[in-house]
């Protein structure tokens, strides 16, 4: 999810640093229409699994932090400077980062058992790909709670990595 990462510390940048590209961010509309479009093309792509779920992942998680960052600034309930636009970048990037470096180095641990036991358990599960994605597309409605939003996005990171254990080790 490099692409993921490198927004979500761009995010970081900018809120810290107030660049007038924060601002450009959220007062134009056209990067919300641009970032839902993606957001809605991977979901309906991780739907069908036409595309590698390491694209779909990384497109949708990158326009959703947009459209989060896109409301999120401008709802009257978070200040300016509010800790959550500085912290939550922060954390998502270093959950990509650590979900990525570690699922994809120890995949050769796993034994021929724990791998037909973790497909046995993907299959059979109700949090497919497109479920987890709707519900991070979801919990942006909810502004009251504001943990629910990377709460959820931890799930999506959750789900990534066994999808891409699983989608390596075939």
């Amino acid at each position: 999810m490099p692409l993921f990462i490198i927004l979500s510390l761009a995010l970081t940048y900018l809120v810290h640093t107030d660049s007038h590209w924060q601002q450009m961010l959220i007062s134009s509309p056209t990067v919300l229409y641009v970032s839902s479009t993606l957001a809605a093309v991977s979901l309906i792509a991780s739907a069908f699994k036409k595309i590698p779920l390491e694209i779909i992942y990384d497109v949708f998680s990158s326009s959703v932090l947009i459209i989060w960052f896109y409301y999120w600034k401008s709802i009257p309930l978070f200040k300016e400077d509010s800790p959550i636009f500085f912290f939550f970048p922060v954390y998502f990037s270093l959950m990509a980062a650590f979900v990525s470096a570690f699922f994809s180095s120890q995949k050769q641990q796993f034994d021929a058992e724990s791998f037909r036991q973790m497909q046995a358990i993907s299959k059979r599960s109700r949090l497919q790909p497109w479920v987890v994605m709707l519900c991070v597309l979801g919990s942006l409605a909810w502004y009251d709670n504001y943990l629910l939003f990377p709460t959820i996005m931890t799930l999506l990171f959750a789900r990534f990595a066994l999808s891409n254990l699983l989608q390596e080790n075939n």
